[in-house]
């Protein structure tokens, strides 16, 4: 099975439609879709080394748009921002981000963005905390672009070696990243 999944994300990859693609996942990962662009960005600089910095830009440009989305839900449609927090494991996120927020204010962003927790929190708790749009912005083409150059930089340099490592164990690390998104999104729910 998941080498079946494998096969088509690494064709997608490779395919014409796949900047679009990865612009449309980056886009709405930053507001409502729970899938990360790393799991497209990861083979498309794989399958072409030579656009790994571009395909981080369109990353970062289509995850900032889509942030504003997010903060957008946040500030006029707070009932929706409140259900996708919910939806995501937050019933009382707004208070508890709020509190983040006048705590620590451009930190959250800069630290959240660049980390796999899901970036449609920050973006819409950042609009529900009415954060300060300018520095929201800024900040977010600051951290999105830092995770996705890097991830884009250790593929593209480091790629082929850990390419050939993947597909000889693909069954064991598909194993492995399964566990360790249930325990992220447990501990996500125990911690925050």
């Amino acid at each position: 099975m998941f080498r079946k999944i494998y096969d088509w994300v690494m064709r997608l990859a490779a395919s014409r439609h796949a900047p679009v693609s990865l612009a449309a996942i980056s886009f709405a990962e930053s507001s409502f879709f729970p899938i990360p662009p790393d799991v497209m960005l990861a083979p498309m600089v794989l399958a072409r080394r030579d656009k790994a910095f571009q395909y981080a830009a369109i990353c970062t440009i289509a995850s900032v748009f889509g942030g504003l989305l997010g903060y957008a839900i946040g500030v006029w449609l707070e009932p929706v921002g409140r259900t996708i927090l919910k939806v995501f494991g937050h019933p009382e996120g707004p208070a508890e981000f709020q509190k983040w927020f006048d705590q620590w204010g451009l930190w959250v962003i800069l630290i959240k963005g660049a980390t796999p927790i899901p970036y449609k929190l920050v973006t819409i708790t950042a609009g529900l905390a009415r954060f300060d749009l300018f520095t929201f912005v800024w900040a977010s083409i600051l951290t999105r672009g830092f995770r996705f150059f890097a991830v884009a930089s250790i593929l593209k340099y480091a790629g082929p070696a850990m390419l050939k490592e993947f597909e000889r164990r693909l069954n064991l690390y598909s194993v492995l990243l399964l566990v360790l998104l249930i325990g992220g999104i447990l501990a996500l729910k125990v911690f925050l």
